[in-house]
């Protein structure tokens, strides 16, 4: 009997695990620099993590864990237990200032943010259908959105217009419309990451508002990613764009702009709480019944662990904990984002401005290297290049090719570190590209 040679798994598995071979972040994690058990390992400032506050989270965490009968069974559902969206939704609802006060029935938990992006794509759209997304973006957004749901992507160029400006929102229509007459297809949804990822930065009340209206013009659902809403902070180096207060979508009264059935808000533990292994995350629709229907036939597969629901309701009700923690958090997030920046600029490395929310420096890396390196033309991307240079230092940056970047060389640094390794990260850096 011949053997057969070609693959057993279906092409959607082919897809998936060609695009997985292509992803270092997995390869990283595994290999990650200890000074005791792992000297060779990378150093990571490409994975968004804040390890800013582990120690008091940990403290924290760790006093009284005393875990009751029901969260050992399937207690309230997938959807997350009554208490821990009664006490998401107050939690929220102190920080998050919504119109129409949150209450549990508005919210559907899931085990991570991730998740949560992909049942908004798989309820909002038929394979092949579309979803806006600005450039550059956060670069897992691709698979979380199209995967298995089977969305298809509509990257939207800005070219040299300010994505946070309300210029750019004619972006997102003309993007709109040439997918939908190239296509035949329809575009059911718009992503926004606000505050924004890689670009640290928060969208203005009236550039919302144009967007949401955008939406209702053409009946797509607003989906407003606020996973870092409270990792704000103040930029005390930087001049120019100046900085926007974070607005949450649900803080806007929609009356006149947008049918409220088309907003949809994510949350999570992640980045806020700098927990991204607890995995759990909240889906937030206050107008849409059906949605929830269709949120709860395939909550069984998004089932957060009873271990996370405890941990997590504890916390939140403890509203002295939680609004001292965030208020240092942002603290050292200005803190770090500032050394960095001096860092950068003592070396003349070109970052983009602006910066008052999330881990992040957007940096053109490329500038610099070509430079450095007269050989290289200005025509020739370098991107790569420096890519493998990183890799060669032990240090792991996510490339900008990987985020959508309209122009080469830019990658994005993760400051959210303990500042040894923070500073670690950025001598390899400022290496990587001098020698």
């Amino acid at each position: 009997m011949s053997q057969q040679t070609g693959s057993t798994l279906s092409l959607r598995a082919q897809d998936a695990s060609s695009a997985a071979a292509q992803n270092l972040m997995w390869d990283i994690l595994v290999d990650t620099w200890c000074p005791a058990s792992n000297p060779n390992g990378y150093i990571n400032v490409g994975v968004a993590e804040n390890a800013l506050m582990h120690t008091e989270l940990l403290q924290y965490l760790n006093k009284n864990p005393q875990l009751p009968a029901e969260y050992l069974t399937y207690n309230d559902g997938g959807g997350g237990s009554n208490r821990l969206r009664r006490s998401i939704a107050q939690f929220l609802n102190r920080h998050l200032k919504p119109v129409i006060p949150l209450d549990a029935e508005h919210l559907v938990v899931t085990n991570g943010v991730s998740p949560a992006i992909e049942h908004v794509s798989w309820a909002f759209t038929d394979p092949g259908e579309g979803i806006l997304l600005g450039k550059p973006f956060y670069g897992t957004f691709i698979p979380d959105l199209s995967t298995r749901p089977g969305a298809t992507v509509i990257p939207v160029n800005f070219e040299d217009v300010d994505p946070f400006s309300a210029a750019a929102v004619s972006k997102y229509e003309e993007a709109l419309l040439a997918f939908q007459n190239s296509t035949g297809k329809k575009v059911k949804a718009l992503m926004l990451c606000h505050p924004h990822n890689p670009l640290g930065r928060c969208y203005p009340h009236e550039v919302i508002v144009k967007l949401m209206q955008l939406c209702q013009k053409y009946q797509i659902h607003l989906i407003s990613d606020e996973i870092y809403a409270l990792s704000v902070f103040e930029n005390t180096v930087d001049e120019y764009p100046p900085p926007v207060t974070f607005e949450s979508a649900l803080s806007i009264d929609l009356n006149g702009i947008i049918d409220p059935k088309l907003v949809h808000v994510l949350w999570g533990m992640s980045k806020d709480f700098g927990a991204n292994g607890l995995r759990l995350g909240v889906i937030i629709s206050q107008s849409s019944p059906e949605f929830h229907g269709a949120l709860r036939a395939i909550s069984l597969y998004s089932y957060s662990s009873g271990i996370a629901d405890h941990l997590v309701a504890s916390l939140l009700e403890d509203d002295e904990f939680t609004t001292g923690y965030i208020q240092e958090n942002q603290r050292r997030l200005s803190e770090s984002y500032a050394f960095a920046v001096e860092f950068l600029k003592k070396h003349s490395i070109q970052y983009a401005t602006g910066c008052n929310a999330a881990f992040f420096l957007w940096v053109d890396l490329g500038k610099r290297y070509r430079e450095l390196h007269g050989e290289i033309s200005a025509e020739e991307e370098v991107g790569e290049k420096v890519m493998r240079r990183l890799l060669e230092e032990k240090v792991f940056l996510a490339s900008g090719a990987l985020f959508g970047s309209e122009k080469d060389g830019w990658f994005r640094i993760v400051f959210t570190q303990p500042r040894d390794y923070l500073e670690r990260a950025l001598k390899r850096i400022v290496r990587a590209v001098e020698e």
